[in-house]
């Protein structure tokens, strides 16, 4: 990894070795963007290294956070029955869908 001096740039072999990985299909445009855009990112990057950060705690976020999901309570659900009124299709207590795996 280079130190905070040296500057990081990203080639369009990685590009395309990461696309691959992530299986996408990129035009030769697009190739050349992204080589753009990932430098410019790993420059911006090697800018932050250089700054002071001495005596500041390591942080995964910089704001707060906050839990913003429901309570866990018991609550009330829907019969087996009512569900079931519901579905398109139903036998023996269960959803019925159509076949999707061949035998």
């Amino acid at each position: 990894m280079p130190s905070g001096g040296e500057v990081m740039t990203i080639s369009k072999e990685e590009v395309l070795h990461v696309a691959r990985l992530a299986r996408l299909e990129l035009s030769e445009d697009e190739v050349e963007e992204y080589t753009m855009q990932l430098s410019r990112i790993l420059e911006y990057i090697n800018k932050l290294k250089t700054l002071p950060s001495d005596g500041v705690p390591p942080t995964s976020h910089v704001l707060g956070l906050e839990n913003v999901f429901r309570k866990d309570e018991a609550r009330e659900w829907l019969s087996q029955e009512t569900a079931l009124s519901n579905a398109p299709d139903a036998a023996g207590g269960l959803f019925k869908v159509p076949k999707i795996k061949e035998s």
